[in-house]
Order: structure tokens, then sequence, then C-alpha cells
């Protein structure tokens, strides 16, 4: 079978490998080519188009139009000569549902991995999702009742980076001692990166005898110089778990790396900051209490969330010095997190979905 796979992010390069890697195992014959990442072209995935052009960030993409339009002709120009059998769209919603859509136009079979947020904002997003795709696979076990509820084909497969965690730990030395180091992770887009790191360079220089370590990206590494001379700042670059295994807690920008975080059991402040303007747009639309995946999950404030201009030395300051000690809200979020843990421990979640693919493609 011929599978045509497009990633648009990090977290969708990672997930996305893991599938392909599934897909192989139950397809010998299987060809893939697509759009993606480091980690996709390492599971035998034929890359088109490298995520590092595709990083675009919230209402600030308007700036990138012709280039996003230019990417969408060539998407569908390489989608028709390879002919897929399947097109496996990966998260990154603003781009895979109009490829969607271009797909049912010319009969292209369509599986949507990792659903859009829609239960968080832009509800309008199921119905493009009930017309042009074929199979939706979720991830957390409250999107399979939500999107069958609109009458769009849902599949829960259970949380991917539970399997990846799992299969990290089992690999690592279990004996080996959680250090002091407080994980800085400041997201994986490019202008996330750039607006989270003056902050946490500051509160760096405010506890001078505390150990920082960045969770960096390869791809983008001349983003990170801000990092250096910090004597007790260290950049370490595509081992965020590594960071995570010897962090006693971190400061995590919202996204994958909030249910990374907790999944691995470090406590953690969530912050983030964008344009006034994006945020001012963002703000009107987004119909649930929280943006960090943790609190979203356990529909609970388990973690802080600095947004904005709260996200600042003084209340970081604080947070540092609580989660660093034996605290009452260090081991309450610890407690958070194995409930969090219960409710995602449906394992072999890429396995499954590669298996539902597979039906979809026979049908």
């Amino acid at each position: 079978m011929r599978y045509f796979i497009i990633a648009g992010e990090k977290s969708g390069d990672m997930h996305a490998a893991n599938l392909a890697k599934s897909i192989k195992e139950i397809d010998s014959d299987a060809i893939l080519e697509g759009w993606g990442g480091e980690d996709m072209k390492a599971n035998g995935v034929l890359l088109h188009q490298h995520i590092r052009d595709l990083a675009f960030m919230g209402f600030d993409l308007i700036g990138s139009l012709p280039k996003i339009l230019r990417l969408f002709k060539e998407c569908k120009i390489q989608i028709e000569a390879f002919k897929p059998d399947v097109l496996i769209l990966v998260d990154y919603a603003g781009f895979n549902l109009r490829m969607a859509k271009w797909a049912k136009s010319k009969s292209i079979k369509t599986s949507f991995y990792i659903a859009p947020k829609t239960w968080a904002w832009n509800e309008g997003r199921v119905k493009k999702l009930r017309k042009y795709v074929d199979q939706l696979l979720v991830i957390f076990p409250f999107e399979e009742a939500y999107f069958r509820g609109f009458g769009i084909n849902t599949i829960y497969v259970g949380n991917p980076l539970w399997d990846k965690i799992n299969a990290f730990n089992r690999s690592r030395n279990q004996n080996e001692k959680q250090s002091e180091v407080i994980a800085l992770l400041p997201g994986s887009r490019k202008k996330e990166i750039e607006k989270m790191t003056s902050v946490m360079v500051d509160i760096a220089r405010l506890f001078p005898h505390l150990k920082f370590e960045v969770a960096a990206i390869s791809e983008m590494k001349m983003l990170y110089s801000y990092f250096e001379n910090i004597s007790n700042i260290k950049v370490s670059f595509d081992n965020a778990y590594d960071i995570l295994c010897r962090s006693k807690m971190a400061i995590a920008t919202s996204g994958t790396a909030t249910l990374e975080t907790a999944l691995f059991r470090i406590p953690m402040v969530v912050v983030f900051k964008t344009s006034f303007f994006s945020y001012f747009i963002a703000k009107s639309l987004i119909k649930i209490r929280f943006i960090s995946l943790v609190n979203i999950i356990l529909n609970k404030n388990a973690v802080p969330e600095l947004i904005q201009e709260q996200y600042n030395l003084e209340n970081l300051k604080i947070w540092i010095n609580k989660l660093t000690e034996n605290s009452v809200e260090r081991v309450s979020q610890l407690n958070d997190f194995e409930v969090l843990i219960n409710s995602l421990q449906n394992t072999k979640a890429s396995e499954k979905a590669a298996v539902e693919i597979l039906k979809t493609i026979k049908k």
C-alpha cells in the first residue's frame, strides 16, 4: 500500500514517525512519502517538505500567506504524483483540513490522526471533519464520544505519548538519581521560542544557586543564543526526555510538552506568551477554562498557568520556591499526575492507529 503522511510540527513528526514504523510492521510492502521531520525520515518516510519551513504560529501566519498558498499547491502536486491509497493527516489542522477537502474532491481516502481541538475552540472545524475525513483517530478518551456525537467516524486509539515515554523509561538506567535541575521548555515553534526565552534567562539569573537546562531543538540552533554565557544555564539539543528525567521541576510552554512533563511526574509551571493581537483574538475564540493539556484532561487547575503578563519574574519566583521544596503544591501536582496517567494507560496507540488505517484502505 502507498501512504502519504503530512505532519507540520515537531510533535506531529514524532507521532507520525511512530505511526510509520507501525504501518511497516503490519504492511511489509508499505511505501511511505510525505511532509515531516527527522523522526519520520529516520523511520523510512521519503520527505518532500521539512517541518522547519512549516512552523507558523497562530495569527502570525497572516504575513506568510503567499508562502502558505505555494505550499498547498506543491503538496497537491506531490500527492497526485504519488497516487496514495490513503492520505494520513497528523494534527496541524489549519493546513491539513484544507488538504482533506481537496483529497475528498479527488476521491483519495483520508485518515486524520490526532484531532483538531474543536472542543477548545473553532468548533466549526467539526463540519469539515464530518464532510471531508473518512476516519478520525483520537488520543484522548473524552474525544471519542465528543466527535461521534457529531456523526464523525471516530476511534480512540490511546495516547502515543504514553507509549513513547514508557519505551524511553524501559531503555534508561532506572537507578539514575534525579538532580536539582529545573527544565526550561521554551516550545518548538520559532515564534514561541522567541517570546519565551527572555523571562527564562532572567529567572535563571535570579536563582544563581540553581541549575537550569534548556530543552532545545537542533533544527533551530540560532534561536538559543540568548541562553549563552549564563553560568547556570545549560542548553541541550534533542533530548528533552533525558532533561526531564533529571529535573526537580519544569517551566513548560503550553503545548505537548506539558503533558509529557506530567507523564514523567515532574511538577511544573505552564507558561505562554504571544503577540497582543494573537492573544486578543484567541481569547475571544477559546471556550475552555485552561490552556494546558494537563488541566484540560483533568478538568481542574492542577498546574499553574502563567499567561501573557502573568508570565513574569515575580510569579515564577513564587512557584520555583514552592515546587523545588516538598510543599503542598508539589505533592498535589504529583497526586494529580497519577490520576492523569491512569486515564491514559491505553497502550500501543501507534499500532492500533496503523491497524485502523489499513482497515479503512481495504473498505
